[in-house]
């Protein structure tokens, strides 16, 4: 048994980022957050400027390896005494992985998307992403394309572990498309990857076919201010309304009084891509069908033809009429929806993620020495 788990993370979690909350609030450890660079835990500093600008003088005079960072995360390891550690996202793997192999404790590295896409960042991490993938105990992703693109840049496929986001089934219900009004939600930041643009064309179409139709969008960024002015470009302003970021009662009462979701997401030109979008997982368990792409991790929850319908990245023209199909035929968005919600309870609840990454977890440890703490500490 593993009682304590130390989650790393580059920063607080955002309000997108429930996965990362699902992991510290859910996991049946001790579970302590450490964010930032150099790393906080709460409102705590784990080395203060003084400290670093100490050890940067010894480093260079010494030619130690250890950097501030590296001291900040032993410290952590010090206070709260982990049996493993939990980095999520792939960047925050590396800036942990050397004091993890200093205080031999196991690393389980969770990757999320941009971490897994990003030219940038694999350009950044040309080298630290190989010695990553020696060292981890464990690599976990959200989709099986994701799992594809790191073992093709080297990641073992011993270490590789499927475990998809998970959802709150009890939390996210209650849909109703065969009565709803013709509402389309999307839910996202508004980022290339989302590609909101788009979703703004295709629903543009609709419009133009189903006079009752409107859309509602819940998130905020970059290209909001764009699609504001796509949306009037397009002459469907009055049909359209931007609710910007919402907390979760707002969402699930949103899901809960549309006919369908829709996303349209794509390979932005930077590479970066999804995960498993956790939005369209929250639309199947509230029982809503799905219009969305053929993109990473997306495939993997729906079932064209089933719980909702695929459509190539950047195909507008096929995403509005599957989008009028939905319009216009509440019976099929019920049919859709219900067996989406199946789906989503039997393979993607926040019960079945919680427990795979737990065991992971617990396996890594065992494999490592056992459940008592291993490190120099």
């Amino acid at each position: 048994m593993c009682p304590s788990v130390v989650i790393v993370a580059p920063n607080l979690p955002s309000v997108s980022e429930t996965f990362i909350q699902a992991h510290v609030e859910r996991l049946p450890a001790e579970v302590t957050l450490a964010y930032g660079s150099p790393p906080r835990v709460g409102k705590r500093v784990m080395l203060s400027w003084p400290r670093r600008a100490v050890n940067k003088v010894w480093r260079i005079v010494s030619g130690s390896e250890a950097d501030s960072a590296t001291l900040a995360y032993e410290r952590v390891f010090e206070r709260y005494r982990p049996c493993a550690v939990l980095a999520e996202y792939g960047t925050a793997g590396v800036g942990v992985m050397s004091a993890c192999l200093r205080a031999r404790i196991p690393l389980i590295v969770h990757f999320h998307g941009y971490d897994a896409s990003m030219r940038d960042v694999f350009v950044e991490h040309a080298a630290t992403y190989p010695r990553l993938f020696q060292q981890a105990s464990a690599i976990v992703v959200v989709s099986r394309a994701m799992e594809r693109k790191l073992a093709a840049m080297g990641a073992p496929a011993r270490k590789l572990r499927y475990n998809p986001y998970g959802v709150d089934c009890l939390e996210f219900a209650g849909a109703d498309p065969a009565h709803a009004p013709a509402t389309f939600l999307a839910v996202g930041r508004f980022t290339p990857k989302k590609a909101p643009q788009l979703t703004l064309k295709a629903f543009a179409q609709v419009r133009h076919r189903v006079s009752g139709a409107v859309l509602r969008m819940i998130g905020d960024g970059p290209l909001t201010a764009d699609c504001r002015r796509l949306a009037r470009d397009l002459g469907i302003e009055q049909s359209v309304t931007f609710l910007g970021e919402q907390p979760s009662a707002i969402v699930r009462k949103e899901l809960r009084s549309a006919r369908c979701f829709v996303q349209h997401s794509v390979v932005a030109e930077s590479g970066d891509s999804e995960g498993t979008p956790v939005a369209i997982l929250e639309a199947g368990a509230t029982g809503l069908p799905t219009v969305a792409t053929r993109h990473a991790g997306i495939p993997d929850v729906v079932i064209d033809g089933k719980t909702g319908f695929l459509v190539d990245e950047y195909d507008v023209d096929s995403m509005a009429q599957q989008m009028v199909r939905l319009a216009e035929d509440p019976a099929l968005a019920a049919r859709l929806g219900g067996a989406a919600r199946t789906r989503i309870e039997d393979r993607f609840s926040i019960e079945r993620s919680i427990t795979e990454l737990w065991r992971i977890i617990q396996s890594c440890v065992a494999s490592h020495g056992g459940g008592e703490q291993n490190g120099r500490f």
